[in-house]
């Protein structure tokens, strides 16, 4: 799975703003100046938070429904999509070293036509995964 899709709670700041908490997640808050802002900061601090337990093996919540928390005044809710895939390739730039083998032929030939082998490997395994 790719895509989660969370509850998050906006709250009006009296100075301005939103912070924006989230009910399965009750570790994990942030803030925006605009709708906009906060919103993106919705994705990246919920993303934080999945991508975080999933590389600590531990489970992911139920999502809640609407009726599972309760709106103060001014609140609002909204759900979060987060795509893994997404976040990993914005965040998750380094560079891991693979070692492979290929016939020596198609080495010569590849190396004729100035084949880039890192590009040509990750266009593929992204290709033969569907991202």
């Amino acid at each position: 799975m790719h895509h989660y899709f969370y509850p998050a709670i906006f709250h009006n700041d009296e100075k301005g703003g939103y912070w924006i908490s989230f009910p399965d997640f009750p570790e994990c808050m942030t803030q925006g100046e605009t709708m906009e802002e906060a919103y993106e900061m919705a994705v990246e601090a919920m993303g934080l938070c999945i991508d975080d337990r999933l590389r600590n093996e531990e489970s992911l919540p139920e999502v809640s429904a609407p009726v599972d928390y309760i709106l103060q005044e001014g609140d609002f809710s909204c759900l979060i999509e987060f795509d893994l895939v997404q976040y990993r390739k914005k965040h998750n730039t380094k560079s891991v070293k693979k070692t492979l083998s290929i016939p020596e032929w198609l080495n010569e030939a590849a190396m004729e036509h100035d084949i880039n082998f890192s590009q040509v490997l990750q266009e593929a395994l992204m290709k033969k995964m569907g991202i």
